[in-house]
């Protein structure tokens, strides 16, 4: 290779974020999983629809990008543990509304309180400054979506 620099995968933005991403999501996860036998999914469905309310499986697909049959089974493990109901969509007869129950919304408000000391302590582990400019680097990359690249020759 000459003129070229090797890629060098440790050193790839879009490679550190996820990274970072797995590690945090790893320890939280230990939360979830011990106080209610959790899957990482089934705690992001129950969160989505802790914060946004009633809304079908594909919509939390689109939010959330997660695949639809993951979503499907997490759906399905959250109703068998009490933690949610379907209804059937007044709009569309092949959807459903998902809705959390009480059991859900309790699940949710706990978590809720144990992700808030969660990242609590991570900020405090970073420092104020750097937890500050890393949530508005976050931020920036998420709304900013796709690159305009030149095509390729």
């Amino acid at each position: 290779m000459t003129g070229e620099t090797a890629f060098d995968l440790g050193g790839f933005l879009p490679y550190l974020l996820n990274q970072a991403a797995e590690a945090t999501s790893r320890d939280f996860q230990a939360i979830y999983r011990a106080a209610y036998g959790f899957t990482r999914t089934q705690w992001r469905v129950l969160a989505n629809l802790g914060k946004f309310g009633a809304m079908t499986a594909r919509d939390i697909c689109r939010i959330t990008h997660m695949d639809k049959t993951k979503v499907s089974r997490a759906v399905a493990g959250l109703e068998a543990g009490g933690y949610l109901t379907r209804a059937p969509s007044p709009g569309d007869r092949r959807a459903e509304i998902l809705s959390l129950t009480a059991a859900g919304e309790a699940a949710f408000a706990d978590l809720g309180q144990r992700a808030i000391g969660y990242d609590h302590a991570l900020r405090r582990e970073l420092g104020p400054d750097l937890a500050d400019q890393l949530d508005g680097l976050l931020r920036r990359l998420i709304a900013r979506g796709g690159l305009d690249l030149p095509a390729e020759d």
